[in-house]
């Protein structure tokens, strides 16, 4: 049988809140974040009847309280599809919403299923990174990895070791710089599109959570040159210049490009490969450079022909090593991140991968133009995820 060609047709997300009880969704719970996006979805898309929806994938890094029991089939039923509608959820940490949404594709490129919804959401606030794992003794008995590959503060670390050249000076002109970018992203309301607001509860009351709370638009270089470097003394990781720990959904509507063009819906993009990839779990940030270097090898494409790049922020240097490796312009290339990336907003684990796909959804729109963009990760305990992706909202049809 031959593979058909998968379309994202639609993608939004909630606000991306701050993790604990100063954040939007201390008292919301996870699964309801999801069903929040799985809804919108479906009201954003009546020609996509709840019927038609066969699978249900969802990312989560800790599946336990309100995000486990099988994400993928509850929500699928909080959310009103009908039970004939499965669903399953994975766990490849800051790459489990990309997993999920690289899984939907390949049932519907195999002919599986037609129609599909993907994402992934994370509750750092109820769920703080490794609270409950029980990571088995042997990796650090038998040297099988470092001590460091379970704080990701000190993978990043590692990562400037590993790359002296690039200073802490650098990685927090590229912090400021994201910040920037997203301050000016608000303000000309290119964000507020991609956000359902959600009415939350609080311990003030009812309240709408519909902006990130993460961005710190007021961020400037003489600030974070004297923050704390909790990780190493003298180090050059800091909290301004890393991801903050946040809670958010963020979902994908896809479907293969025969079944779009039945319904009359005009698809966003078409999936063109994807790749993950394996790295020391103690430099952990190093990951989209294989997994990038893997998808351009299996699709004959390089980084010469991306004209859009969203990779996500878990740590500045993480950035600056993949641009410095691939021959990127330090510290702004333009095709890197325009509206920043989850330095300002914030990543919600799971959910950052989904974002990443919508930027870029969002970026093809505004430039008819551009052919093919580049979605990529790192993830913790050492992997690489990479997926690339061709523009169809080109206005010739």
């Amino acid at each position: 049988m031959k593979s058909r060609d998968v379309v994202i047709v639609d993608a939004i997300r909630t606000a991306f809140g701050r993790a604990g009880e100063n954040g939007y969704f201390w008292l919301t719970r996870a699964d309801d974040m999801a069903v929040k996006v799985i809804r919108e979805l479906m009201r954003r898309n009546p020609a996509v009847k709840p019927e038609m929806v066969e699978e249900n994938i969802w990312g989560a890094t800790t599946q336990e309280g309100d995000q486990g029991l099988t994400l993928g089939r509850t929500t699928a039923i909080l959310a009103g599809l009908p039970e004939s509608c499965s669903g399953f959820s994975v766990d490849r940490m800051c790459a489990g919403g990309l997993t999920a949404i690289t899984a939907a594709a390949s049932e519907i490129a195999l002919g599986a299923c037609d129609i599909a919804v993907a994402g992934g959401v994370e509750h750092m606030g109820h769920h703080p990174m490794g609270a409950t794992a029980d990571p088995n003794p042997r990796f650090l008995a038998e040297r099988l990895v470092s001590e460091d590959a379970l704080v990701m503060g000190k993978t990043a670390e590692n990562l400037h070791d590993m790359y002296p050249d690039i200073t802490k000076e650098m990685a927090d002109e590229y912090a400021c710089l994201s910040q920037r970018k997203t301050a000016e992203a608000y303000r000309a309301g290119k964000i507020q599109k991609m956000i359902v607001p959600m009415s939350v509860y609080t311990r003030e009351g009812w309240a709408v959570a519909h902006q990130d709370q993460q961005p710190r638009p007021e961020t400037t270089m003489e600030a974070l040159r004297d923050l704390k470097t909790p990780f190493r003394n003298q180090g050059r990781v800091t909290a301004g210049n890393s991801s903050g720990l946040n809670d958010g959904a963020c979902g994908v509507l896809l479907m293969s490009e025969e079944k779009a063009g039945e319904l009359g819906l005009a698809p966003k993009m078409r999936l063109v490969g994807y790749a993950f990839a394996g790295v020391r779990p103690e430099v952990m940030g190093y990951g989209p450079v294989p997994s990038t270097r893997k998808v351009f090898a299996r699709t004959g494409l390089s980084m010469e022909q991306m004209d859009f790049v969203e990779l996500n922020e878990a740590f500045a240097v993480q950035c600056l090593v993949f641009m410095k490796e691939f021959g990127m312009r330090i510290p702004d290339d333009e095709r890197l991140n325009p509206l920043g990336g989850a330095i300002a907003f914030g990543h919600p684990l799971a959910a950052s991968g989904p974002r990443l796909v919508m930027h870029l959804m969002h970026h093809f729109s505004e430039h008819p133009q551009a052919r093919y963009g580049l979605t990529a990760l790192c993830v913790g305990l050492g992997q690489g995820a990479s997926a690339i992706w061709e523009n169809l909202q080109t206005g010739d049809k």
